[in-house]
């Protein structure tokens, strides 16, 4: 495997670190160093200078708006963008919906809702768990019966990231109560002000809204919101599913949190030694920077292999696994690194509203907040228990 850049990609690499210098909003970035949620608004401007420069879509055709970019160039994209902390576009429109419309939309759904999660006009969100239906999805129970010209749905989803900013949601329903579970299932396009949608707070452990429950009452959704065909919804959802755990193992995120932890371990001291000194703390340093490592040669010979023309099978839930568990870990000892400063914790949704300073140095402010919202990442996009089966079964067939 060569794992030496192009001069064409050196070049890209290049251009790429110096529209982040030059274009990255100071505030946006001081959020994402922090690690603290990052607002609509904040979110939705930067999106807009992707957009602007032509890179809000690596992963669109051309004509529909994307860049054209090699799995190379797209890898050093990434990888430039964790470490000049910028927020990666919320994944639910451009990452997600985008690409199912553009392989199974209708042409009026395409000329209706590209354009607006391209330029970030439209806030989408994702219609997957139910109560009882997440690492089991196929189970859901949120029921569409046709009406007229309209399906009408009854039922609820949870963990709705950010849905009460959404003005779409794409959603899994039932339409065969007597299929097969993954054979009944249709996939909606849903307007967020449809009379009977009722969005409820879910306040995680870092003490922010960031999820939601999502209750359908009588929910009238024309027919033509229908993506693809009736009763084939689960083979859409599958392929958002392999892109989502493929983009939760954040590699380069796990590299650049690396460095902010090293640097704060050059600095904290214990006793008379600085904590990077500390050789228990060495230990644990070390153990997840091999792992880490081992991790990004993990996805750089996926990527070789992408490259030439191989299928991926079990590789997007072997990242994911191993992935989260890295985040975690390497959270657990950012924390571990403040030492008393990780006793006292105001959440950000709080504290921005308070005429106080956050205790502690400057670099303790936010990773609370991180390590708190980072327990989830075992369970979104497919807990570790359900990759190991995918893994396993998908092994199976080989």
């Amino acid at each position: 495997m060569e794992l030496k850049f192009s001069q064409e990609d050196l070049e890209f690499k290049k251009e790429v670190r110096q529209f982040f210098e030059n274009k990255l909003p100071a505030d946006i970035k001081d959020r994402c160093e922090r690690g603290l949620v990052i607002p609509k608004e904040m979110q939705v401007r930067w999106q807009k200078i992707l957009f602007d420069q032509g890179w809000m879509a690596p992963n669109w055709p051309v004509d529909e708006g994307g860049t054209g970019w090699s799995l190379t160039q797209k890898y050093i994209f990434a990888q430039e963008a964790a470490a000049a902390c910028a927020p990666p576009p919320m994944p639910f429109g451009v990452n997600m919906i985008g690409p199912v419309l553009i392989k199974y939309g209708t042409e009026a759904q395409q000329q209706k809702h590209l354009p607006n999660i391209l330029n970030s006009d439209t806030w989408w969100c994702q219609g997957y768990s139910e109560p009882g239906s997440g690492s089991d999805l196929a189970s859901l129970k949120t029921k569409a019966v046709k009406d007229g010209n309209d399906y009408v749905i009854n039922g609820q989803k949870i963990w709705t990231s950010y849905a009460q900013y959404a003005d779409m949601m794409f959603c899994l329903v039932r339409t065969d109560p007597d299929a097969k579970k993954q054979e009944g299932i249709s996939f909606l396009l849903i307007d967020m002000n449809t009379p009977g949608i009722e969005v409820k707070p879910i306040i995680g452990l870092d003490l922010n809204h960031t999820l939601n429950e999502v209750f359908f009452t009588d929910v009238r959704v024309p027919i033509e919101n229908l993506v693809g065909e009736e009763n084939s919804g689960w083979t859409y959802a599958k392929s958002l599913l392999e892109h989502e755990r493929s983009f939760i193992a954040r590699v380069a995120n796990s590299k650049q949190l690396l460095v902010r932890l090293k640097q704060i371990a050059s600095t904290q001291r214990i006793g008379d030694n600085l904590l990077i000194n500390n050789p228990d703390f060495r230990r644990k340093l070390t153990a997840v920077e091999i792992d880490l490592m081992a991790l990004e040669y993990s996805e750089l010979r996926f990527l070789a292999k992408q490259m030439d023309g191989g299928q991926l099978g079990p590789e997007p839930s072997i990242m994911k696994l191993e992935g989260s568990q890295i985040q975690q870990r390497l959270k657990k000892l950012l924390v571990e690194s403040l030492g008393m400063y990780a006793l006292p914790f105001d959440a950000d949704a709080r504290a921005d509203e308070s005429d106080y300073l956050a205790m502690g140095p400057e670099h303790a402010h936010g990773i609370l907040d991180q390590h708190f919202y980072g327990r989830s990442a075992t369970l979104v996009g497919g807990t570790s228990e359900v990759q190991k089966n995918v893994i396993s079964r998908l092994l199976m067939k080989r």
